[in-house]
């Protein structure tokens, strides 16, 4: 079967992704092939044949990204007693560590080659559970924080081993988001930061941000301020390695309340809002929405 169609990108990143060139295309596709790709459009995000054709050849050909870092220290006080024992990324999800479902999330988008950044105190749980990665897909790299680092104290740790675009990931957060999605966003808008944003019950517990457009005017760790009800970070970024320039020298330090806002001000972070499911599992609370709530399949 033959059709003439135009090819569209996708236009949920940016409103000047409409001003670029397209080419009228004529293609021949097997019939079995077509209700397959008409099973993808849902007159949104897919709006048509055409639309449904280019985005599977931007998720084939679309940028990569080799390296993922996850923040896997702390200390998890307020999921205690269980991280008395064990670190609060190894905490059970439906028969697996939280840590094992980020893993597999983060293999299934392409990225095999994982840092992962523990403590000194229980790290040693992590590296004896998943070895070198090799039992896991991935291979990975091990980075022990200094003592209460904070999570940007944490993250240069990695300075002078990341040297490309990579994905940073909290390691004790779910998330039912499309990591290709992201990062085709961080491609075209090019910030020093992508943040994933989602909705939250109780916004004023996490880092809340003000967007224009794409951009993150103003970003706010844990507002008392009630005009402060938006998109929250979920936790989840793409980041460039210029990043590490803008980490504070002194520990402890705080992405959230030292590098993100300053970011924001400069029109360096960007904002990727997504609709899936999201858990922060920071307290007993949430685990037990978890427990109830994920879906146990693995990528």
């Amino acid at each position: 079967m033959v059709k003439s169609m135009l090819i569209y990108p996708q236009n949920k990143y940016n409103h000047n992704m409409n001003k670029k060139s397209r080419s009228r295309l004529t293609i021949t596709l097997r019939q079995d092939i077509l209700p397959q790709l008409d099973c993808i459009i849902d007159g949104e995000k897919i709006r048509n044949r055409s639309h449904a054709i280019e985005y599977i050849l931007s998720q084939y050909l679309g940028p990569k990204i080799c390296n993922a870092l996850i923040l896997a220290g702390g200390e998890g006080v307020k999921m205690r007693p269980f991280t008395y024992e064990m670190p609060k990324s190894m905490i059970p999800v439906k028969g697996r560590p939280i840590l094992q479902h980020v893993i597999e999330m983060i293999r299934g988008s392409g990225i095999t080659d994982l840092y992962i950044i523990i403590d000194q105190k229980l790290g040693q749980k992590i590296t004896e559970y998943f070895g070198n990665g090799s039992k896991f897909g991935v291979t990975i790299t091990y980075l022990k924080e200094p003592a209460n680092a904070g999570t940007a104290g944490a993250l240069r740790t990695a300075k002078d081993k990341i040297k490309e675009t990579f994905l940073l990931y909290y390691s004790d957060v779910l998330a039912d988001i499309e990591l290709r999605e992201l990062m085709h966003f961080h491609k075209e808008v090019t910030p020093v930061l992508s943040a994933a944003l989602t909705a939250a019950d109780n916004p004023s517990d996490y880092g809340v941000v003000k967007l224009k457009g794409n951009k993150i005017v103003d970003f706010v760790e844990k507002p008392t301020q009630p005009d402060y009800l938006g998109l929250v970070s979920a936790g989840i970024f793409i980041a460039e390695p210029e990043i590490f320039n803008y980490l504070p020298e002194h520990t402890p330090s705080s992405l959230e309340k030292d590098v993100l806002p300053r970011l924001a001000k400069q029109s360096k972070l960007s904002g990727y809002p997504f609709s899936g499911k999201w858990y922060d599992i920071s307290t007993p609370e949430v685990y037990e929405r978890v427990l109830k709530e994920w879906l146990n399949k693995k990528v």
